[in-house]
């Protein structure tokens, strides 16, 4: 039955069959022809794994981030941090990465940080004297925070796969973003000092003063959210729902800059993304309710603890096999799939599942910056009018970043597990 499982999930990949039908298909030919459940139970459970009321956060993150893409909100958090770090040394490349932080924690979608923040800050950074292939490969890198700084929207697909608590994860995933941040900075004045980069722009202080005033709507979303999640005001499923309406409000009624073609722009997009979303999310978890059933976690566990005899070499495998799955399939998919499987095996190696979770999502960010499936430069590429070998090719030095933060992140499991245990455990 694994040997099926495994050659038709691959020749369906091969022949470029949609994830979801492909994980459909094969669970519809392992129960056929090895079980003796009926198809019926395919249907039950595509439904059964929707019916869950955490799962309406998902397309009401996605409907916050589009609204905010579609916006004057974005625009208005750059011009904030341009006057916080802007008149530093590569302060406009300094000022792009904590745009694309605080944006990653108003969205929750790693795309929509890189139309809201890359349309606008990559012309501004070549104006201003940058490389081109700097501030491509800056602000496509920058922008894969939205999944690692909460709210994630692949954060979520995973609770919901790993049953874990949503709002640890999300505490979790605070400092490693953090630290992916600092990262990018201190290589972007690293560099910005080699190459004698330097800003122009200065701005008074009422100039700031007003900057601040007309962005602090767009700051305060962050500290809404999520501090309405940590202090116990609303779920994280309500924390969406908030969203939307504070994104809707601001919008509308304060900028009031927003066209209504716009919002139908952002509403129908949104629905699109969120039902290809959640279809792929119930696939899979019609297909991981199969290899559960049959026992399939189990047997990987046992070979998995013979071949790998500590924790440490058994998630530097993992790692491993989830970027070279980033190769054939795109890697949220891989851990919707995956993770449920290595779960017993995680528990004899006693990992915690939150430290663990950060660990696939960091490994999900690096796969949405490699080809062929890196969404981020696809993104970029429409946004620049590049092909995907060039922005691969910018993007290049900042995966060596990323692969180092990867490493000090799973090796070092206080970095994401500090502030859920200091508070919420």
């Amino acid at each position: 039955m694994i040997l099926t499982i495994i050659i038709s999930f691959f020749m369906l990949l091969l022949i470029s069959v949609p994830i979801s039908v492909t994980l459909a298909i094969v669970t519809a030919i392992a129960l056929f022809f090895f079980t003796s459940s009926p198809l019926l139970v395919i249907p039950q459970q595509l439904f059964n794994a929707l019916d869950n009321f955490v799962m309406l956060a998902v397309p009401f993150f996605i409907l916050a981030g589009s609204i905010m893409t579609e916006g004057a909100m974005a625009r208005r958090l750059i011009n904030v941090m341009n006057f916080l770090v802007g008149h530093i040394r590569g302060g406009g490349a300094v000022a792009s990465v904590v745009a694309c932080m605080f944006f990653a924690a108003l969205s929750g979608s790693s795309p929509a940080t890189v139309v809201a923040i890359g349309s606008i800050m990559i012309p501004a950074l070549v104006k201003s004297g940058y490389s081109e292939d700097f501030s491509v490969g800056l602000l496509t890198s920058a922008g894969s925070l939205g999944i690692v700084i909460p709210p994630s929207i692949p954060m979520i697909f995973y609770c919901l796969v790993m049953n874990v608590s949503v709002a640890e994860l999300f505490m979790a995933g605070i400092l490693p973003g953090v630290l992916i941040g600092a990262i990018f900075i201190g290589y972007t004045i690293y560099m910005s000092r080699k190459h004698d980069w330097k800003e122009t722009k200065k701005y008074t202080l009422r100039e700031g003063l007003a900057i601040i005033r007309e962005g602090i709507w767009g700051l305060l979303l962050p500290i809404i959210v999520l501090g309405g999640i940590y202090s116990g005001a609303f779920t994280p499923t309500e924390a969406a729902a908030v969203s939307v309406v504070y994104a809707l409000f601001v919008e509308l009624v304060i900028y009031r800059e927003m066209k209504w073609s716009s919002l139908k722009k952002a509403l129908v997009g949104s629905a699109v993304l969120s039902a290809s979303l959640l279809f792929i999310l119930s696939c899979a978890m019609t297909f991981i309710w199969l290899l559960t059933s049959e026992q399939i976690p189990l047997r990987v566990a046992e070979f998995t603890v013979g071949f790998a005899k500590t924790w440490w070499i058994f998630l530097a495998l993992v790692n491993i096999l989830f970027l070279i799955m980033g190769s054939v399939m795109d890697d949220v998919s891989a851990m919707m799939i995956l993770s449920p499987i290595f779960l017993e095996t995680l528990r004899r190696f006693d990992i915690d599942l939150v430290h663990y979770g950060i660990v696939m999502v960091l490994v999900i960010e690096f796969g949405f910056l490699t080809p062929p499936f890196g969404l981020n430069l696809f993104v970029t590429m429409g946004i620049t009018q590049k092909s995907l070998v060039q922005v691969s090719r910018a993007v290049a030095p900042f995966l060596v970043l990323l692969l180092l933060a990867l490493l000090i992140i799973t090796y070092i499991p206080s970095i994401s597990l500090y502030l859920p245990v200091k508070f919420l455990r």
